[in-house]
């Protein structure tokens, strides 16, 4: 029997598994995916807010405070990218300068240090590519940009490494309360457990049924995005804003942790909670509203298009609470859901520890995990040394980014190691540059098979079902007619 299981491994479950990882308790985080933040995690603005915006006294606006000044000392730890560059809210008109103002007051009552109201002068100092029209900005200095699911990777990463069992590719079917625990009925096997975490994001409120709790409903809703190629990462210097709306904060324009530049999101509800397709009229609304902001951009540079989805709910809050004795929800955990996401879990940690879990810290616990050495960060005396240990190193798959075959071999022997293209991807950037992997995703997937003794058949772009090939030209070739069967 488990202490505490985790249902959900995106950024609030991996901090969570993390966070329990440092007492003497059994953990498993569980997740129906094949990867740790297959979810909203893997797919939004990568933000990391200074709490400005959010309403004054609720959890929002405690948690995003609270979470965003922990992740210098985080990210530290974890050796994940993190740029605290600052973010500035555009008033493109007078009655929006009313709004900036009600925004820095807001701020102010949130406790958000070092906001601060600029005019037109100041912001094109900092920003000397926005657009004529600007007439000045909330300067927020706190803000930063990060990789959201290197982060989840990382405290996963971590987790595993202080004992946290991991289940992947088992997805929860029902649940059954008993005396002193549960029993967590899945794809795969039961699992017992004293305490559960509900950290499932869009199915939070499908999970909470099965603990019989109060009901809520999440509402799927969709943000487009576009990322240009890194030579339009320079455009900007902060995170761009428009003044906020009540569906969201806005399009934005930002340059991202690893020098690219993204716009977006929209804000749609959509019916389907894995709706993640994009459609030409909501790029061309991004793109539009992108431009009132920066209008420097060139659309031939887009590398590619994508879109997340958030966890919203009518009451416009999260949702933290005990659905039952012996489980916490994480619910409704839209944005500024990953700016939280540490605050979060040390209060989901204090509710299971006043509900009766006994937490007992180790004296072998180890906060610290380095991620891999990007063969593309090495000088050529450190590549030579990488290559004379493992040649592996001397051939690059991914032309791009500079990845090789020995850091992918690394990436997937890894505590919770890459399983599927996308995991490697996000771990290693292989497929992320120009070319969008039209060269390396077939290396790519013949190292997978390899390494993981899995057919290529088998191997995965991301979820289940999500084949890259349907069969072998040369095994279905008929002889004597010319055709392929397939």
């Amino acid at each position: 029997m488990f202490d505490v299981a985790i249902i959900g491994a995106g950024a609030v479950g991996a901090f969570v598994a993390r966070d329990l990882s440092r007492y003497r308790i059994n953990v498993v985080l569980i997740d129906k995916e094949l990867e740790v933040s297959e979810g909203t995690t893997k797919a939004n603005s990568a933000i990391i807010h200074a709490g400005y915006d959010c309403v004054p006294g609720t959890l929002k606006a405690k948690l995003n405070v609270q979470g965003n000044k922990m992740f210098d000392r985080i990210c530290d730890e974890l050796d994940v990218p993190f740029k605290r560059i600052g973010s500035l809210v555009i008033a493109l008109s007078k009655e929006q300068l009313d709004i900036i103002n009600e925004l820095y007051e807001r701020g102010r009552a949130n406790g958000v240090p070092g906001l601060e109201v600029i005019g037109r002068e100041r912001l094109k100092e900092l920003e000397p590519n926005v657009n004529e029209d600007a007439t000045g900005a909330l300067y927020a200095k706190t803000a930063g940009i990060i990789s959201p699911y290197e982060l989840a990777l990382a405290c996963a990463e971590n987790a595993v490494t202080n004992g946290v069992t991991l289940k992947l590719d088992t997805e929860v079917k029902d649940i059954e309360i008993k005396k002193g625990g549960f029993i967590i009925k899945t794809s795969r096997e039961d699992i017992e457990t004293r305490y559960i975490v509900n950290a499932t994001g869009l199915f939070a409120d499908v999970i909470n049924r099965m603990l019989k709790g109060d009901e809520f409903s999440i509402n799927p809703r969709r943000g487009e995005y576009c990322l240009f190629d890194k030579n339009d990462g320079h455009l900007v210097n902060h995170v761009l804003f428009q003044v906020p709306t009540p569906r969201g904060k806005g399009v934005l324009v930002t340059p991202t942790v690893h020098g690219n530049l993204l716009i977006g999101p929209n804000s749609v509800n959509v019916d389907i909670k894995e709706d993640v397709s994009t459609t030409g009229n909501g790029l061309e609304y991004i793109v539009n509203c992108a431009r009132k902001t920066m209008n420097k951009f060139s659309m031939r540079d887009v590398i590619t298009s994508f879109a997340g989805l958030r966890a919203s709910t009518s009451g416009g809050d999260f949702i933290i609470n005990v659905p039952v004795q012996g489980a916490v929800n994480a619910a409704a955990i839209d944005s500024p859901g990953l700016s939280s996401s540490p605050a979060i879990s040390e209060m989901v940690v204090q509710m299971l520890k006043e509900q009766g879990l006994k937490l007992i810290e180790k004296d072998y616990y180890n906060p610290v995990r380095k991620r891999q050495i990007r063969f593309a960060d090495m000088s050529d005396s450190e590549r030579e040394k990488a290559i004379e240990k493992n040649p592996l190193y001397g051939r690059v798959i991914c032309r791009c980014e500079t990845v090789t075959e020995g850091e992918i071999v690394d990436a997937i022997k890894r505590p919770a190691g890459a399983r599927t293209v996308d995991g490697v991807k996000r771990r290693l950037r292989a497929g992320m540059g120009r070319c969008q992997g039209g060269f390396c995703m077939p290396k790519v997937v013949e190292i997978l098979s390899r390494e993981l003794g899995i057919p290529y058949m088998d191997i995965v772009k991301d979820k289940k079902g999500g084949y890259l090939f349907t069969g072998r030209i040369k095994d279905n070739y008929t002889k004597g007619d010319g055709d392929a069967n397939a």
